[in-house]
C-alpha cells in the first residue's frame, strides 16, 4: 500500500531508473570504482566513470554488466544498492516496492535468474522481468496490444535487440552482441591500426557522439584526438575525420543490418505488410548514430525512424508495464512478463 512502482533500464553503459508519478529519476554510467587493496567501493556512476584509465594500481574502475546481462554480481548489486539509496530519498524507505528489470530477449535463464536475485537482495517486495523490445516498443508508445505488426530495433551499450511484435508478444526476436561498447572497440582497434594511436574507452566513446557516422557525407568533419604514439612511446596528437570512424565500425554496422535482415525473413506476411506501413522503429543510445536509419532504410527498403526519447524508451516502458500489470499478466503473451520473484523481509 506505501510502496511505489520502480522500473530499472539495467544497461551495460547506463542505469535508467523510473518511479512512478516522478519519471526517470536517476541516468547514471553502470561504472563502480573499487580499491582492491580493501575491497572497499570509491564510487559509483559518473564519478566512477571519470576515474576509468586515470586511477592508479591499487583502484579500478569496474563494469559489472557486459553483454546486457550481470558479469560481476557481488558489484552489480552494490551498484544497485547505491542507486536505489538515492532514488528512494524522496520518499520512505521502510516499505518495499515493486520492481521491473528489463534483460536482452537472448539472455539465459541463469542470467535472467542472476537479474532477479539482485533485484531481490536490494530489498524489492515483488521482482518483475520484462524483454528489453517489449520495453522499448511500450516506451516508444506503440500499441502493443494490437494485432498489428510493429518492429523495434533496441541499440544498447552491449546488445542489440531486434523483435517484432504483435498482439502483446514478441512473434520474432533476435540478440545481437552488438552495441555501443562495440563501436568504441572498433575505434579503438581501427586507430591503432591505421595510426599507430592508443586511446582509451572513453575518449573512443567521445569521437563516436561528435562526428561518428554510418554514411560517407560529401562534406567530413574532423576532430582532434589525443593518445599515445604505439611506436615512439610518447603523447601525440592526430586529426580523425567522420570517414574514418565510418569505416571502423563498418564491420559492426552491417553485422546490425544483417540481423535486421534476418528477423524480416522470419517474420509472417501479414505483419510484414504491417511493418511496411507502420515502419522500423529504433531505441537505445546507438540508435543516435548519424546516418543509421537511412543505411537501414536504404538495405531494407522500409521507412526506418528513430523514437523520441530514445535513450529512455526501455526505463519507461518498464514502469509502464508495471502500471498495468494485472492486464499484462491476463494476456500472457511472451515477452511482457518473465518471470516473478517475491522478495523477503529487508529495508533498503
Amino acid at each position: 500500500m506505501f510502496g511505489t512502482d520502480i522500473g530499472i533500464d539495467l544497461g551495460t553503459a547506463t542505469v535508467l531508473i523510473y518511479v512512478k508519478n516522478k519519471g526517470i529519476v536517476l541516468r547514471e554510467p553502470s561504472v563502480v570504482a573499487v580499491d582492491l587493496d580493501t575491497g572497499k567501493i570509491l564510487a559509483v556512476g559518473y564519478e566512477a566513470k571519470n576515474m576509468v584509465g586515470r586511477t592508479p594500481g591499487s583502484i579500478t574502475s569496474v563494469r559489472p554488466l557486459r553483454d546486457g546481462v550481470i558479469a560481476d554480481y557481488t558489484m552489480t548489486e552494490a551498484m544497485l544498492h547505491h542507486f536505489m539509496r538515492r532514488v528512494q530519498r524522496g520518499f520512505s524507505r521502510f516499505f518495499r516496492n515493486r520492481v521491473m528489470i528489463c534483460v536482452p530477449s537472448g539472455a539465459t535463464d541463469v542470467e535472467r535468474r542472476a537479474v532477479l536475485e539482485a533485484a531481490v537482495e536490494v530489498g524489492a517486495k515483488e521482482a518483475y522481468l520484462i524483454e528489453e523490445p517489449m520495453a522499448a516498443a511500450i516506451g516508444a508508445n506503440l500499441n502493443v496490444e494490437e494485432p498489428r505488426g510493429k518492429m523495434v530495433v533496441d541499440i544498447g551499450g552491449g546488445t542489440t535487440d531486434i523483435a517484432v511484435i504483435s498482439l502483446g508478444g514478441i512473434v520474432v526476436s533476435k540478440s545481437l552482441r552488438i552495441g555501443g561498447d562495440r563501436f568504441d572497440e572498433g575505434i579503438m582497434r581501427y586507430l591503432r591500426k591505421q595510426y599507430s594511436l592508443a586511446i582509451g574507452e572513453q575518449t573512443a566513446e567521445n569521437l563516436k557522439i561528435m562526428i561518428g557516422t554510418c554514411l560517407q557525407e560529401e562534406e567530413e568533419t574532423v576532430m582532434v584526438l589525443k593518445g599515445r604514439d604505439l611506436v615512439q612511446g610518447l603523447p601525440r596528437q592526430i586529426e580523425v575525420s567522420s570517414a574514418s570512424v565510418s569505416m571502423a565500425i563498418g564491420e559492426m554496422v552491417q553485422a546490425l543490418i544483417d540481423g535486421v535482415r534476418n528477423v524480416l525473413e522470419l517474420t509472417p506476411p501479414e505483419l510484414s505488410a504491417d511493418i511496411i506501413d507502420r515502419g522500423i522503429v529504433l531505441t537505445g543510445g546507438g540508435s543516435l548514430l548519424r546516418g543509421l536509419p537511412d543505411l537501414i532504410t536504404r538495405h531494407t527498403g522500409i521507412n526506418c525512424f528513430t523514437a523520441d526519447d530514445p535513450m529512455e524508451c526501455v526505463a519507461l516502458g518498464t514502469g509502464k508495464a508495471l502500471a498495468e500489470i494485472d492486464k499484462l499478466q491476463a494476456l500472457g503473451r511472451s515477452g511482457i512478463l518473465v518471470n516473478k520473484r517475491k522478495g523477503r523481509r529487508r529495508k533498503f
